[in-house]
């Protein structure tokens, strides 16, 4: 199960950390279905894995990431719908199987 903490200033971005299931690599059907669920909001959205940050509504940039089971994943957002987005994109993450 994914675990989530949220943080968010008055002036910056919305984020929050999750980490994928330790039987799920975010490989084509995971990530498309994340990139799926970021595409439903007009925010914009970012997801980072160690060093590597990319847009998280690009299928080929979240398949670059190479996230293995377990990996931490921070995910940012901007935007009016931002918390929506980050709490939709928690609860994919939580969800997602191979």
């Amino acid at each position: 199960m994914a675990q989530a903490s949220s943080e968010q200033a008055a002036d910056s971005p919305a984020a929050v950390t999750v980490r994928l299931p330790e039987d799920v690599d975010l490989h084509a059907r995971p990530a498309a279905d994340f990139v799926r669920t970021a595409m439903g909001f007009a925010a914009s959205v970012q997801v980072a894995a160690g060093e590597r940050e990319v847009d998280a509504k690009s299928l080929l940039s979240v398949l670059a990431l190479g996230a293995k089971g377990g990996t931490e994943l921070r995910l940012t957002a901007t935007g009016e719908d931002a918390a929506a987005a980050l709490d939709a994109l928690s609860a994919r993450v939580a969800t997602l199987s191979d």
